[in-house]
């Protein structure tokens, strides 16, 4: 029984290896490549960099391919996003864990339902409806959209956070003549902490690599998200052959979630297991 406990152990171990090599072996590749030139890239020496390394692709990229545009309007898209859902998610995770009220079961399946609606049955009614008030290629509604795509998973995911709270926090507060709300901004909201962090998390990879939405409602190169514009560079560079600046792009636009993800692991890790324990 041992040995077969300690060979299946090491089976996963081998294939997670071998998965972490081949991850990291891409991601190796394209930095290297985002650092040389296009005729390198094409070539057998890419690794050796014989004209040395190309930093000029990244502000090339940054600059002439307009990322930096791109850039900041998903920075922009994702924090409101994010925050806009934390402030609605929270306080109505928090309500349907504590209090019961006519409607409160239908709004719990409503919400429910919401999360396996897939967003391609809904987006052309969304786009016909969005394009009769005219407000394509706005700023705000598309972050209104994202908010409101998001606001059922955080409700869900929060939910579990509440529920596993004590009711004595509330007690308390109560006995000490704090108010509801006050209790909860100032007791309740902190002490769900980790499921607040690791649903920003989950929030901010999904809004900042959402690719669908965005290409509906923000076609202007002004307002597209780095996602709908590192899509048209790359069907650009059949016409520039500026492969080491779309590389350099690559890296740009993958980099604050991989930065995320290292600096906050344990801050996820924490908050998916938090949920589970009983308090």
């Amino acid at each position: 029984m041992l040995k077969k406990t300690y060979l299946s152990s090491g089976i996963g171990y081998i294939i997670l290896g071998v998965w972490v090599l081949f991850t990291f072996a891409l991601i190796g590749w394209v930095f290297f490549a985002s650092l040389s030139s296009s005729g390198e890239i094409f070539s057998d020496h890419m690794f050796e960099f014989r004209s040395g390394f190309h930093f000029e692709n990244y502000v090339k990229a940054w600059k002439a391919q307009r990322v930096s545009v791109f850039f900041m309007n998903s920075l922009l898209y994702t924090l409101v996003s994010c925050t806009a859902i934390i402030l609605i998610a929270a306080p109505a995770a928090y309500t349907f864990s504590r209090f019961r009220f006519p409607g409160s079961n239908l709004l719990q399946n409503m919400f429910a339902a919401a999360l396996g609606i897939p967003v391609i049955m809904i987006i052309m009614p969304l786009f016909g409806l969005v394009s009769t008030v005219r407000l394509t290629n706005n700023r705000w509604m598309l972050m209104f959209l994202y908010t409101a795509m998001n606001v059922p998973f955080g409700i869900f995911y929060l939910l579990a956070f509440f529920r596993n709270l004590s009711f004595t926090y509330e007690e308390a507060a109560a006995i000490d003549g704090c108010s509801p709300v006050k209790t909860f901004w100032l007791i309740m909201f902190p002490l769900v902490q980790p499921g607040i962090i690791t649903v920003s998390i989950f929030n901010f990879i999904t809004i900042w690599n959402e690719y669908f939405m965005s290409l509906i409602f923000a076609n202007r190169t002004a307002v597209r998200p780095v996602a709908v514009g590192l899509y048209n560079m790359i069907q650009s560079m059949r016409y520039t052959g500026d492969w080491g600046g779309m590389f350099a792009s690559v890296v740009i636009v993958f980099l604050p979630t991989f930065v995320l993800y290292v600096l906050l692991s344990e801050k996820i890790i924490a908050g998916v297991t938090a949920g589970a324990i009983k308090g």
